[in-house]
């Protein structure tokens, strides 16, 4: 898959260039002075030699078979080329020209010449408007960048060329290797689906990096990374997450939802770790590539000054990781061997006047304890401090145990001698200790990703024929948005319950239908135009007796006609009254990108502004459902507080189940909640009191 983009025997440079400083010498450049053995082929129609080797007119002039052409030609004549390329034979190309999407109309028309083209001619394509790409293991450097990586065990793609260049010159200084490094550009044929099944096949990667700015299938994006993220740990990068330029949202949960909430879904339901900066990313990279994955969460950190120890404890406090507690015997052995002041407990502080024969001792005893998964060593320069010997004990003791550690040499000029040893043995090194916390974190959540088993998505009994007759009939009318006795057709095929309800065209057919409930009741605006009933005081709980029914639905009718003249208004709905139990709210918004994203939260008016809800991409399992109601910051609420029953948690999961099977079931459902949807203490079920759709 893709091999000759990464091991071409041949490779053709179409726009190779004499001139220094130009795109296409660079490139040429690159390829002969980095070590590519195999046959390389500049191609420019007015050079005979460039950089002493032989040039060609064109792909045609060249008698061999070419593998991977490069093109850094003019944006208007890459479609020859291509064609050019389809006449050679040749199935693998980089586009590196720009003048395609990213200049305007005319360059977006002429990308989709291109692709049309390439796709015709069964010639897979990375770029166009891209730097190109780097493997290190072949020596390959197809690619306009100032230097070449290190070799090592991390790939990584980007859509940003730019910060290719940068990412690169930072790796080099930070002792950093790349197996592969791929630079997207516009992705009008490979994308990172692509790539990511590429690396997932590469014995040569370990660690797979990435940064996007959006994904072109959302569904094959995730099915990819899940398969990937169980064998290797994927970090990315993801920019371009606001709400600007999002359509006008309807509900409740097309409010929230938004692409950053799809895409933090999409990440958590794939295992990929999302990293909020580049420097992030390099952080989890540089511990990823070169410790082995913490058996458990349990941490002790040792260091020379009391005020970074309990920085780092801090961090460790607000992260998943837990502070070890140490065995009796480690305890006894500190407390024999260091000075009276040094703190034995964890963290330990071996004091400011420790060598590095104390940093050794206590190090080698604290791995011994089998109360301790990793390790966090913290130096900060003092005057007696033996900086670059402390380093070489470190790397020392870290290439002999399966144990992870970090280290937090914090400091500049002093420090940079223990920070080169630290380099060259593969210890990853943080300045501050909160960011070697972070990323020891991150490693541990990579280990619980792993063991997690696959979700099992179980189908439940429904009407399905009863959901699309509604949804058949309100197309007819030429409507989107479903009333709410229509949505609540529609959930209670699917096995919600819903409180008993009827409509009302007139006084007397309420009144009647409030006999036949029971008092008290409640009385709601019925109009599929009108969303959000209770913004005009539509909804009216408690209602006790006929003469209040009357009274109400002259008020309510009269008032949504004023307010929204042109609104359908069908009537009242009388409503039986619920009372007692917690409300939440299930909701839907189908994302562009990932499909139905399923929301659950707090429910009632105020979820826009408490906004204490969890997303996740339908179709979901089980423990998916039970994940997304324990995540919400007031689940403790759920459990019952000062004597309260627990709530029925089994049946939001139940609910949860239901919505997924719903909004997958039917694609044409765009937006919908149910709110509040009413859970009952423990044995009592759930009731739907309210529902919204919208559909295509």
């Amino acid at each position: 898959m893709l091999e000759h983009f990464f091991s071409p025997k041949t490779v053709a440079v179409v726009g190779a260039s004499r001139e220094e400083g130009k795109v296409g010498h660079d490139l040429l450049k690159n390829l002969i002075r980095y070590g590519y053995k195999e046959k390389v082929y500049p191609v420019n129609p007015h050079a005979d030699d460039i950089l002493g080797i032989k040039t060609y007119t064109s792909l045609m002039e060249i008698h061999n078979t070419i593998d991977l052409a490069v093109i850094v030609v003019p944006a208007p004549h890459v479609g020859r080329v291509v064609d050019e390329c389809n006449n050679k034979g040749i199935d693998s190309v980089i586009v590196i020209s720009a003048g395609f999407k990213e200049s305007g109309i005319d360059g977006a028309s002429r990308e989709r010449e291109l692709l049309r083209k390439i796709k015709k001619y069964s010639i897979r394509m990375l770029g166009p408007n891209c730097l190109g790409l780097i493997d290190t293991q072949s020596a390959l450097n197809a690619s306009f960048a100032a230097d070449m990586p290190l070799p090592g065990n991390i790939a990584f793609f980007s859509q940003s060329g730019a910060l290719c260049t940068s990412v690169l010159d930072w790796a080099v200084a930070e002792c950093i290797g790349f197996s592969k490094f791929i630079s997207m550009g516009n992705k009008a044929d490979i994308d990172e689906v692509d790539l990511i099944r590429v690396i997932d096949e590469d014995k040569d990667t370990k660690v797979v990096l990435g940064y996007l700015e959006g994904v072109k299938d959302g569904t094959a994006f995730m099915r990819a990374a899940q398969k990937t993220t169980k064998n290797k740990p994927m970090i990315v990068v993801k920019s371009g997450g606001t709400m600007a330029g999002a359509k006008a949202a309807s509900s409740h949960t097309g409010t929230l939802a938004g692409a950053e909430n799809a895409f933090n879904a999409a990440f958590q339901q794939s295992g990929i770790l999302r990293a909020k900066t580049v420097e992030e990313l390099f952080d989890y990279a540089r511990i990823f590539s070169h410790q082995p994955f913490p058996k458990g969460p349990r941490i002790a950190l040792i260091t020379n000054a009391g005020g970074p120890g309990i920085i780092a404890a801090d961090a460790v406090e607000r992260s998943k990781l837990e502070m070890a507690t140490f065995s009796r015997n480690t305890i006894d052995v500190l407390r024999a061997s260091l000075p009276s002041m040094a703190n034995i407990y964890n963290p330990v502080d071996v004091l400011g006047d420790a060598k590095a024969d104390r940093y050794k001792f206590v190090i080698e005893k604290v791995i011994e304890d089998p109360n301790v998964d990793i390790v966090l060593i913290i130096l900060t320069p003092q005057a007696m401090t033996e900086i670059e010997k402390t380093a070489e004990v470190v790397g020392e003791i870290s290439n002999r145990t399966d144990k992870t550690i970090a280290t937090s040499f914090m400091g500049g000029k002093r420090i940079e001698t223990g920070l080169k040893v630290m380099c060259q043995r593969k210890v990853p090194n943080y300045l501050f200790p909160e960011r070697a916390v972070s990323a020891v974190e991150a490693m541990y959540k990579y280990t619980l990703w792993q063991k997690k088993p696959a979700p099992e998505i179980k189908k439940i009994p429904v009407q399905r024929e009863t959901v699309a007759s509604v949804f058949e009939t309100t197309r007819r009318t030429g409507s989107q948005y479903l009333g709410e006795v229509e949505a609540k057709q529609v959930i209670s095929a699917y096995g919600f319950r819903i409180p008993k309800s009827i409509l009302a065209a007139s006084e007397q057919e309420a009144v009647q239908a409030a006999e036949e409930i029971g008092y008290p009741v409640v009385v709601k605006i019925s109009s599929p135009d009108i969303l959000h009933k209770s913004d005009f005081g539509g909804v009216i709980v408690g209602v006790k007796d006929a003469a209040e029914v009357r009274r109400l639905f002259s008020d309510i009718t009269q008032k949504a006609r004023r307010l929204m003249p042109f609104a359908e208004i069908k009537g009242v709905l009388v409503q039986q009254m619920i009372t007692g139990g917690k409300e939440v709210i299930l909701g839907m918004s189908r994302d562009p990108q990932f499909g139905p994203l399923l929301m659950f939260g707090l429910g009632g008016i105020y979820i826009e502004v408490l906004k204490d809800v969890t997303f996740r991409i339908a179709p979901i399992g089980l423990n998916e459902a039970e994940e997304m109601i324990r995540e919400i910051r007031s689940f403790p609420l759920l459990l019952g507080v000062r004597g309260e029953r627990p709530a029925d948690t089994d049946a939001l999961v139940d609910n949860i189940i239901r919505l997924s099977q719903l909004v997958t079931d039917f694609p044409e459902i765009m937006e919908m909640d149910i709110n509040p949807l009413i859970v009952f203490p423990e044995g009592g079920g759930a009731m739907a009191l309210d529902a919204r759709i919208t559909i295509t």
